[in-house]
């Protein structure tokens, strides 16, 4: 595709955006290459997503199925992963399978079993993550934390997909200790699960943090970071 004009605003978020990245992982002892940085493409149309990727983006995550399928075509993705990190749907996974490189949001057996059903159909392995609901919160998807174990036990070894790591979307929180807390007991989670070295399941990748509260994340051992209206400004809905 030919390279599309930016606005200078875009890049200037962007590069805001990176600079936070890297002084959160100097500040944490971290590599700047342990995270990666996922723009969250949520209502934002194809030239600008297009435009950040331009910019050197190499991860989108898109929140709905039909969203990301009516701007696929137009975007340029020859050297960019995409992500599916919405609530998820039963009946939406017939649609994306295959046309992303990763599901984030797991959060069921079912789901899970419907993933692997459909990719296997396809001949291909669909990398997922399963989404924790760590605040308990009853609005949001995800599993309880104390049920995580289990349903690791019930998905690890179904064919067609690969458990890369963890998703989780927390409270809204202001203070950044608040922040911290909620985040430091995601990772542990994490970890404690990590050492349980089930078959197929690579405890890679813990994507948590968001335009709010990514630095927080990125201190508490975030390796995915889902920014979405830092870089393009507030959601146009």
């Amino acid at each position: 595709m030919e390279r599309p004009s930016i606005d200078p605003s875009l890049e200037y978020a962007l590069r805001r955006v990176e600079e936070n990245i890297a002084e959160a992982c100097a500040r944490a002892g971290r590599d700047r290459d342990d995270v990666r940085l996922l723009a969250v493409t949520k209502t934002v149309d194809a030239d600008r997503v297009n435009q950040v990727i331009a910019l050197g983006v190499k991860q989108i995550g898109e929140n709905r199925v039909q969203e990301f399928l009516g701007k696929k075509d137009a975007l340029d993705l020859a050297n960019v992963r995409a992500h599916l990190i919405g609530h998820l749907q039963t009946n939406k996974v017939r649609q994306i399978v295959g046309q992303v490189d990763m599901i984030e949001s797991v959060d069921s057996e079912r789901l899970a079993q419907a993933i692997s059903r459909v990719s296997v159909e396809r001949g291909i392995v669909t990398p997922i993550l399963v989404e924790v609901n760590i605040g308990g919160e009853e609005a949001k998807s995800g599993v309880a934390p104390d049920q995580l174990e289990g349903l690791l036990e019930k998905i690890h070894d179904l064919p067609g997909i690969k458990v890369r790591g963890m998703m989780t979307v927390p409270p809204i929180l202001t203070k950044e200790s608040k922040k911290r807390a909620i985040f430091s007991k995601m990772y542990q989670l994490f970890v404690d699960n990590r050492a349980k070295k089930l078959d197929n399941i690579d405890m890679l990748e813990l994507s948590m943090g968001m335009s709010g509260d990514y630095v927080e994340a990125i201190l508490e051992g975030s390796t995915i970071v889902r920014v979405g209206s830092a870089i393009f400004g507030a959601r146009q809905y």
